[in-house]
């Protein structure tokens, strides 16, 4: 039987040379970094290159990328770092409803400590009103926190025009950036970003690690205490095969540095291919009756994101069915699988619980061929007529 993975939404095959990159630093330059002999200064020296190469990725200086155990753990410290930092003179964060959970359950959280919370509404494509991040803010605000890729819908916010807004209204702008991470341009400068989190496995990097950035001259809480690692920011003994290995991964991406990056490289080549590939999965899937596309079309969706809902069929019941065939998708975000809750973001849209809960999300990268797109299409078409037929709902 096949086997064709297209939930890569939720985690990425590690690239082959990402793992040769990091082979040596488990078993022959396995040194501390915190170490003064020469197995930890090697160590150490990995460590700075790698960073250099993430902060290069987004125009950021290396004093100011952090490492962390991942994306949620960077989400984490952004939100709790700052809060605690500010608190109690100001006490109060804007997010928007389709935030991944790591942030919308860290809100919650800090709400029971006095913070003040406002959720911004989206539109039906997924998008959030700059208009109204600007007039959310006030002289209590201390941080707007705004998902750059969407992890289920893929929509692309305006990061740049939010940034702005905060820069002139002095408070800080964060984004989680680990969707739209080395396929989307993110310039911290030219977006007046405050904060971003980044991570690895997503963009074909080992898992296990991810990055906070954080402005110079920004005061934010350690979430982590211990031996003082990070500049005393994030204590614990750094991932060095794992930082090595994200960087690598960053650097075979070669993310792109303009909105429209030039096809020479080989990280726009790639970029190019899924935005293609993505494109005929959702012509051909919308040829089925009674199915729709959530979230937006074009270069305002990441360019390895379907999600489509298929009236009156369980989203559970098509993603069985296709695993039954090899095919590896998803209902939703990794992280909230496992819920029987339908999806907040698709709720935040405008969808239906029967809606949301007819929904699949497909998600490829740049190891995707063609030929497994189209036997996706083939087995998927069979499928639904099948549900369809046994389905005890109006069609």
């Amino acid at each position: 039987m096949k086997q064709i993975y297209f939930d890569n939404a939720a985690t990425t095959k590690v690239d082959e040379e990402v793992v040769k990159e990091m082979i040596s630093y488990f078993s022959e330059k396995f040194g501390n970094a915190s170490s003064v002999h020469f197995k930890g200064q090697e160590a150490k020296e990995a460590m700075e290159k790698a960073r250099k190469i993430i902060a290069d990725s987004i125009n950021a200086k290396t004093s100011e990328i952090y490492f962390t155990s991942g994306g949620t753990e960077a989400n984490n410290w952004a939100l709790k770092g700052l809060f605690w930092q500010n608190y109690p003179a100001k006490n109060h964060i804007i997010t928007t409803k389709i935030e991944h959970d790591c942030v919308l359950n860290t809100c919650k959280w800090l709400e029971k400590f006095g913070a003040k919370i406002t959720y911004l509404d989206v539109d039906s494509e997924g998008f959030v009103n700059p208009k109204d991040v600007e007039n959310a803010i006030t002289e209590k605000t201390i941080l707007v926190s705004v998902i750059h890729g969407n992890n289920e819908i893929g929509t692309i916010q305006d990061i740049e025009k939010i940034g702005k807004i905060c820069k002139e209204k002095k408070v800080f702008f964060h984004t989680d950036a680990c969707q739209s991470f080395t396929k989307v341009l993110i310039d911290v400068k030219k977006q007046n970003l405050d904060l971003v989190t980044l991570n690895a496995h997503k963009i074909h990097g080992p898992k296990g690690v991810g990055a906070l950035y954080v402005r110079d001259g920004i005061k934010i809480n350690p979430l982590m205490h211990g031996g003082g690692h990070e500049k005393k920011q994030r204590s614990g003994t750094e991932n060095i095969p794992g930082i090595v290995g994200f960087a690598k991964a960053v650097k075979i991406a070669n993310p792109p540095r303009s909105v429209y990056p030039k096809l020479q490289s080989n990280g726009a080549k790639a970029i190019k291919q899924m935005y293609e590939l993505r494109d005929y999965l959702i012509d051909e899937i919308l040829k089925i009756k009674n199915t729709k596309l959530n979230g937006s079309r074009g270069e305002k969706r990441l360019c390895n994101n379907v999600n489509i809902s298929f009236n009156n069929i369980e989203g559970e019941a098509i993603g069985g069915y296709l695993e039954n065939e090899g095919i590896c998708t998803s209902t939703g975000s990794a992280c909230s699988s496992h819920s029987l809750e339908p999806s907040h973001v698709l709720n935040s849209i405008g969808l239906t619980h029967i809606q949301s809960n007819s929904s699949i999300r497909i998600s490829i990268s740049k190891y995707t061929t063609k030929e497994e797109a189209d036997y996706f299409l083939e087995k998927l078409k069979k499928i639904v007529e099948k549900l369809r037929r046994i389905s005890p709902l109006v069609n």
